[in-house]
């Protein structure tokens, strides 16, 4: 018997506990093992129900148990998260986690105790939901030097701006929608202001380097500025708009930021709507791949831990070699990073606008009926010789990046 405790029994730790059972003949096929979940930690009670008698309120019951083997941890945030997963660790067992936070803030140090203590820490399912983007990375690509990792990591911002996009919502009424489905925390803040992506991009960064990226030092900006008049010339211009989460590698630097892009029709995350995620990997002799899928959600969440549990129940004797070591890579500052943009200015005096060209050469005006503003899309520019260039003008209402050619 290979046993399971699940800590935290909210979506994902009952996703897990229900794709277990329903799979438990498939996963006994795959691994050789009959696997069970033994325990469930939880606050409440559950009275009634199937996994009442697997309720314990103690971890130590938990960390004590020498017959399980494997800790999923799925309660979320960084603390007491992190105690027990590092407890869990030293007491020889192997865990996974859906925990975004917990990996982005500790996997270092989390990394270094399971092989220490020859064992495994993986956590699948902590970018991406059901996208296997994590095994591709360190298993399919492994034989890669990695460009760039590009992506649409956060469903519910994705679904906001989806709205905005298709139905002309705007920002506030998207939103009220998105958390009237359940896709968006009454508190969203992690998601609209671009910290969960930034968490992300910040784990794929860590393995596709093999160092540790702080995603303190990751440029982050959200979607609350977004209005619908945005969308109008994004449609006017045949273009969307998407929260990046974005990484380019270049001689043992790490260019990354967060924030909306302005993508063309013709660029493959285009069409990624509503809740999905879509992530672009370019590598030096793969060339471009594109994943995409549910990136959040009960099941497809739940199904990317399991995946692990079968990983470790087929390598249970010892420590797999994965993710990152303990040296520090270096993130470059926004200032040094090089983009295009669409920039919004007040008013259409045509003085003024021969002055905004002169500022920004090779730029091209765009205007929308009826507004007494107009836009230009700038050249390539360094983001600090773009912002020189802007605080020399008056009437800028806003600036995004983009991916228009």
């Amino acid at each position: 018997m290979f046993n399971i405790a699940i800590l935290g029994f909210g979506t994902v730790g009952s996703g897990v506990y229900e794709v277990i059972k329903e799979n438990n003949a498939l996963l006994k096929e795959k691994t050789g093992e009959d696997i069970a979940v033994k325990r469930i930690l939880d606050l409440r009670e559950f009275p009634g129900t199937e996994w009442e008698s697997l309720l314990v309120h103690d971890i130590k019951e938990i960390i004590e148990d020498k017959e399980i083997d494997v800790v999923v941890e799925t309660m979320g945030g960084t603390s007491p998260a992190f105690e027990f997963v590092r407890d869990a660790l030293l007491s020889g067992k192997h865990v996974t986690t859906s925990n975004k936070a917990l990996v982005a803030a500790h996997g270092t140090e989390l990394l270094k105790i399971a092989r220490e203590k020859n064992v495994n820490f993986f956590f699948e399912a902590s970018v991406g939901g059901g996208i296997p983007i994590i095994r591709t990375l360190t298993e399919s690509y492994a034989g890669e030097h990695f460009k760039e990792i590009t992506g649409i990591l956060n469903g519910t911002t994705n679904y906001i701006l989806t709205k905005m996009d298709a139905e002309g919502e705007s920002f506030e009424k998207a939103l009220a929608t998105a958390q009237d489905l359940g896709y968006a925390e009454r508190n969203p803040e992690a998601d609209v202001e671009g910290h969960d992506t930034c968490r992300k991009i910040a784990i794929l960064s860590s393995l596709a380097t093999g160092k540790e990226v702080n995603f303190g030092n990751i440029h982050t900006e959200g979607i609350t500025k977004i209005d619908t008049t945005d969308f109008e010339y994004a449609k006017h211009l045949n273009t969307s708009i998407k929260l990046f989460g974005d990484a380019k590698f270049e001689n043992d630097k790490l260019y990354a930021f967060v924030a909306p892009v302005m993508v063309e029709s013709s660029h493959p995350l285009f069409m990624v709507n509503d809740v999905f995620n879509g992530i672009m990997v370019e590598g030096n002799m793969l060339g471009k791949s594109m994943l995409y899928g549910s990136g959040a959600g009960k099941l497809p969440t739940a199904s990317a831990v399991v995946a692990d549990i079968v990983a470790i129940a087929k390598n249970k004797h010892g420590n797999v070699p994965f993710g990152w070591g303990e040296n520090k890579q270096e993130v470059v500052d926004m200032q040094e990073t090089s983009h295009r943009y669409f920039v919004r200015f007040m008013g259409r005096d045509s003085e003024f606008i021969e002055k905004c060209k002169s500022e920004f050469k090779d730029s091209r005006e765009v205007y929308l009926d009826g507004k007494d503003e107009f836009a230009l899309i700038t050249g390539v520019l360094k983001e600090k010789d773009f912002l020189s260039a802007l605080n020399n003008l008056s009437g800028v209402i806003k600036y995004i990046r983009t991916k228009i050619v």
